[in-house]
C-alpha cells in the first residue's frame, strides 16, 4: 500500500468515526389555551425559561439550528441561534403530532402508544409522526456530518424518535417527559447509528392535558 492511498485510507477511517452531535430541543411552557397549533405562542414564562436553552447552547460549538415550524419551538431556541448568528432551518417534517377530534380525552395516550397505527378522527398515528421525524432526522445527519446540531422539537414527536432508536420505549417513559419544558437530549451518532445519549435539563411545567387523558396513570 502506498502513503498515498493508507493516508486516504486513515482519512475516511477517522471520518466514519467522527460523532455529530444532535442536541434535542423541546420548546418551552406555550400558551395551551392558544386556538391555532401552529402558531401557539410562548407564555412569560416560558419566554424567561427559554433563557435555560440560550444558556445551555452557549458553549456548545453550534455549527447549525434546525426547527420545527411550529412557534413555540422556533421561539425557544431563536435567542441561541442568534448569539451564533446562524439562522434556524424549518423542516415541515419536525413538526408536532397532528391533534385530532378529543385527542387529549381519557386514555388516548395510553391508546396511542399500545398501537402505533391507532389515531384520532382526522388526528396522525404516532407510526406517521414517527416516519416524517427519523427521515428529516436521517437527512440532516447525512448533511450534516461531524457538526453540532440543534433541533427544536416537541414531546411527541421527540418521543417517537427515542421509540426508533429504542423500542422499549412507551407510554410510561412519554409520561415521565410530558410536563419538561423546555426539556434537553443530546443524542450522538456515527454516521446514522446512535452512539451514546443524555438528558442535560429541563423546567418542569405541567401539560394541562395529561391529568383529563391519563388519571390512570
Amino acid at each position: 500500500m502506498s502513503l498515498v492511498t493508507f493516508c486516504f485510507a486513515i482519512e475516511n477511517y477517522i471520518k466514519k468515526c467522527v460523532l455529530t452531535k444532535v442536541y434535542f430541543v423541546r420548546h418551552a411552557q406555550p400558551e395551551h389555551m392558544w386556538e391555532d397549533d401552529r402558531t401557539r405562542p410562548l407564555t412569560a414564562e416560558g419566554r424567561q425559561d427559554a433563557r435555560m436553552v440560550t444558556d445551555f447552547l452557549a458553549d456548545k460549538g453550534i455549527d447549525v439550528f434546525y426547527s420545527s415550524p411550529y412557534r413555540r419551538s422556533f421561539d425557544t431556541i431563536a435567542a441561541a441561534a442568534a448569539c451564533y448568528g446562524k439562522d434556524i432551518v424549518t423542516d415541515e417534517r419536525l413538526r408536532e403530532r397532528e391533534k385530532g377530534i378529543n385527542g387529549n380525552e381519557h386514555g388516548m395516550f395510553e391508546k396511542r402508544w399500545a398501537d402505533h397505527d391507532y389515531c384520532e378522527e382526522k388526528g396522525e398515528s404516532l407510526n406517521m409522526v414517527q416516519r416524517r421525524n427519523i427521515e428529516a432526522l436521517t437527512e440532516i445527519l447525512e448533511e450534516n456530518k461531524g457538526k453540532r446540531i440543534v433541533i427544536a422539537t416537541h414531546g411527541t414527536a421527540l418521543s417517537t424518535i427515542l421509540h426508533f432508536y429504542h423500542p422499549e420505549f412507551g407510554c410510561k417513559d412519554f409520561l415521565r417527559i410530558i410536563d419538561w419544558m423546555p426539556y434537553i437530549m443530546e443524542l450522538d451518532f456515527q454516521g446514522n447509528k446512535l452512539w451514546a445519549e443524555q438528558e442535560h435539563c429541563y423546567i418542569e411545567k405541567e401539560f394541562p392535558g395529561k391529568k383529563r387523558a391519563d388519571k390512570k396513570q
